[in-house]
């Protein structure tokens, strides 16, 4: 077992800086606060992305959306909505909404190496005028996710180059257990593994993309 008192801390932003050196220009000025042409182009072609939050006392969770690209709806230059689509119901990033609406974004395009990032204040909406453009195979959303941007800017590639993400020949899922077999064996659950693997095979699930 790893002893805590053998690690040697950061705990000040001049400690911090000190290592880090100090943020370069380009990356100290990008922010903004009110979408680009290219900021809408991007999320025209981003058919997912990333929601982080935190409830009340700082504990966080982040949430993947996807969807057809272009899934999210751009109500003006500084508001976007992102559609709810049947999942496991937990909610756990919608109830952290409910109590404190900072949230943070990265969308995602398969292939690019560089994101888009969307800081701002969320709410809940259970109905809008715009729901009507979000229906994606019959599936007219209960629920959207409204962002306010506070700020918007694009992140460079480096962290996907180190991680050679998009380059199938570094993909090593074939030798993970599959999931259903994570779930047996990491959760209470009475299903046997063979029900487990019909549960979540793709042709089950592909059923379940957009119904209630």
């Amino acid at each position: 077992m790893t002893n805590a008192t053998e690690f040697t801390e950061v705990t000040s932003e001049a400690e911090l800086r000190e290592l880090l050196g100090e943020v370069m220009p380009r990356a100290a000025n990008k922010e903004r606060t009110r979408l680009h042409d290219r900021d809408r182009e991007w999320l025209a072609a981003s058919p997912f992305c990333l929601i982080a939050t935190s409830d009340r006392e700082g504990r966080c969770d982040v949430s993947p959306k996807g969807d057809p690209a272009g899934f999210t709806h751009v109500i003006d230059d500084t508001t976007i909505a992102i559609p709810d689509r049947p999942g496991n119901r937990r909610a756990d990033g919608f109830r952290n909404i409910l109590v404190n609406p900072h949230a943070g974004l990265i969308f995602l395009i398969p292939g690019r190496r560089e994101t888009l990032r969307v800081n701002g204040r969320a709410r809940l909406v259970r109905e809008a005028p715009f729901f009507d453009e979000m229906i994606v195979k019959g599936h007219r959303p209960q629920l959207a996710l409204v962002v306010e941007i506070e700020e918007i800017f694009f992140h460079c590639a480096k962290a996907f180059m180190r991680s050679g993400l998009w380059k199938p020949e570094t993909w090593v899922s074939d030798g993970l257990p599959s999931h259903a077999r994570l779930v047996k064996e990491v959760q209470k659950t009475t299903e046997s593994l063979d029900e487990l693997e019909a549960y979540y095979s793709e042709g089950s699930y592909n059923k379940k993309l957009y119904a209630g």
